[in-house]
């Protein structure tokens, strides 16, 4: 399929132009869409995580799908919001791997004094089991909307904290990665405690779920065979 993209401000001014078309597959989303972008202007992958993306002139995720001739608009921060607070990064992924960098650029800002990261891998041993694989599988749309409730809420639980967060779905295997999250504050005892919190409450709130499969057969993780 084929959408339009546009560019404003900033992004249209490094890029010398005002739009482009995009060649993509039938299923891709915004983050595809982003993906692509990325590897075409360095000036997209420099800034991403730090504007908003529209469709058709709403607002959306970056797991929003696209169709067939939909305009894309790349939105820096406007004039008299925030001091360039990047745009909210929770969501689901799947062509690619959760990337850490884009986490962390979400939550980066002159006033925050710490990073605090974590990174999910896949491992070959669960529990005395032999793992070749995890297949995920997530209610997507779900997924993304509790994502984003969970790091609202640890915001404002710990003030000044910021979050972002990516989780894979599909098959992965070992090595792999599964989840990366960010959390900033002012001082590192938030930033720790904002990482702990959304782990946690990720394995528990948001609707994924795991099969692992083995040499001894395969199984839905909390549930059994």
């Amino acid at each position: 399929m084929q959408i339009q993209v546009r560019y404003f401000a900033v992004l249209r001014e490094r890029l010398g132009s005002d739009g482009e078309s995009v060649e993509l597959p039938s299923a891709a989303t915004v983050s595809d869409a982003l993906d692509v972008l990325a590897e075409r202007h360095d000036s997209v992958a420099a800034l991403r995580g730090r504007f908003q993306t529209a469709v058709n002139q709403e607002m959306v995720p970056p797991g929003h799908s696209l169709a067939d001739g939909d305009e894309l608009a790349l939105i820096p921060p406007v004039a008299g919001g925030s001091d360039g607070e990047p745009a909210r990064v929770a969501c689901m992924v799947a062509e690619r791997a959760p990337s850490l960098d884009r986490c962390v650029a979400a939550v980066t800002s002159p006033d925050m004094g710490a990073v605090c990261t974590f990174t999910g891998i896949v491992r070959r041993k669960n529990q005395g089991r032999d793992v070749d694989r995890l297949e995920y599988e997530a209610y997507e749309d779900m997924a993304n909307k509790v994502l984003a409730e969970l790091c609202d809420a640890i915001e404002r639980e710990i003030p000044d904290a910021r979050l972002a967060v990516e989780h894979r779905h599909g098959k992965l295997v070992v090595g792999d990665i599964a989840v990366v999250i960010a959390a900033a504050a002012p001082h590192r005892a938030e930033a720790f405690s904002a990482c702990r919190e959304m782990i946690e409450r990720l394995k528990t709130s948001v609707p994924i779920w795991k099969k692992e499969v083995g040499p001894d057969g395969a199984e839905w993780l909390g549930i059994g065979p």
